[in-house]
């Protein structure tokens, strides 16, 4: 018979509490506040970092090839991979797909209102999964019955301007000192959140902007290329590279956008931030509540010691009761912690400023084993440090506290 957990049972289930109720409630309190408070903001900033990186590697892939020299912000010298440069990247490891794309600045003309843009070009073998769930109105483009009439705009531009899908405009593009007039159809609308996006970039096809610029089948502005891990970014841009003409060179979505992801990586330290001042938290009150358990059960103590139990037979008693608390305060914390995950992540209650954050709702994504991790690391942590102010038993002498009141 285990007799430390014994009277640790009876403590809690059947003890008669003093002055030691109140603080034990704060105590399962601050435990399930501070589980709620780390696991949420794991979940908060996994999901906000997932959601903002998928957006921007959805509109400018993972990989870029682009020739060494570059004409302009918007526009890159044309470059033609052979097949076999085509078919070398593609057998790389980590590499999903390798499909070419052109820009080309061009100002659209609606209603006397005129906005100039940068058109993107892709092929009918370009993966627009991306673009099907950004869309908000209409469809992506489709190849089969001909796309160079047909365009996608973000909802900014059609608010602006007054179109909607099946809408028709002309855009103008300048090129050599004259003015090259193309009618287009609006395909579909879309919203990215990201004003850098919206205000600026619209989609069609590629085929427009080589005939456009007298390109051949098989010229490009550039390639983009889709990996399936991210985190092996790095190492895939400089396989790449390996595999390249010395004329071209792969850089990557990173590169690209260095503000946004060195942004998302100080996030972390947000979230360290987080997890330390809820620890403290849960500590300070686990050590208040040991302490005065310790204090209110002298007398038990003194008894149990006069009758010959060791001092660490009564540190487990103690620590028993304590690991009780732990479990009541977890529990809690985690049916709340779950409770709210799957209401924002079905419902998208909380909302965000898009123009600020990218994305319009809060976005949460944790799975069951960092969950299960991060309980344990508070467990550990707590047990570890509550086991210091349970030497303070070994102190108690059993003279003194038996008549103690």
């Amino acid at each position: 018979m285990n007799f430390p957990l014994f009277l640790a049972k009876r403590i809690v289930f059947r003890g008669q509490r003093t002055f030691s109720k109140l603080i034990i409630r704060v105590t399962i309190g601050a435990l399930a506040l501070a589980i709620l408070a780390i696991t949420l903001s794991v979940a908060i900033l996994r999901g906000f970092k997932d959601e903002v990186t998928a957006k921007q590697r959805g509109f400018f892939s993972d990989i870029m090839i682009v020739k060494q020299d570059i004409n302009s912000a918007s526009e890159y010298m044309p470059i033609a991979l052979s097949t076999g440069d085509i078919e070398a990247i593609r057998n790389l490891p980590n590499v999903l797909s390798v499909s070419p794309f052109a820009t080309k600045i061009g100002i659209m003309n609606v209603n006397g209102e005129v906005e100039g843009v940068v058109l993107k070009g892709i092929e009918k073998n370009y993966q627009q999964k991306y673009l099907e769930h950004i869309l908000v109105r209409g469809d992506t483009l489709d190849f089969s019955s001909g796309a160079n009439d047909q365009i996608l705009i973000s909802e900014y531009l059609a608010d602006r301007l007054e179109l909607d899908v099946d809408s028709s405009f002309i855009m103008n593009f300048v090129q050599e000192n004259r003015n090259r007039k193309r009618k287009l159809r609006v395909k579909g609308v879309f919203r990215t959140n990201s004003a850098e996006l919206d205000n600026s970039y619209v989609i069609g096809a590629l085929d427009l902007i080589r005939r456009l610029d007298n390109l051949g089948k098989e010229d490009a502005g550039a390639y983009e290329i889709r990996i399936a891990d991210f985190a092996a970014l790095e190492q895939t841009t400089q396989l790449v590279n390996e595999e390249l003409p010395i004329d071209m060179k792969a850089t990557n979505v990173v590169e690209h956008l260095p503000d946004i992801f060195n942004w998302l990586d100080m996030l972390d330290m947000n979230d360290d931030i987080i997890f330390v001042l809820m620890v403290i938290v849960a500590v300070i009150n686990m050590i208040s509540a040991l302490l005065i358990t310790i204090l209110e059960r002298t007398s038990m103590i003194g008894i149990l010691k006069s009758l010959g139990m060791k001092n660490r037979a009564i540190r487990r008693i103690f620590l028993y009761n304590s690991c009780y608390l732990i479990g009541s305060g977890l529990l809690i914390g985690n049916i709340i912690t779950w409770l709210l995950y799957a209401f924002q992540t079905k419902l998208h209650f909380f909302k965000l400023d898009p123009s600020i954050y990218y994305i319009d709702y809060v976005p949460m994504t944790i799975g069951w084993q960092e969950a299960a991790l991060l309980n344990l690391a508070l467990v550990t942590i707590a047990l570890l440090v509550l086991f210091v102010p349970s030497m303070l038993i070994s102190r108690i002498s059993p003279i003194k506290t038996i008549q103690f009141k």
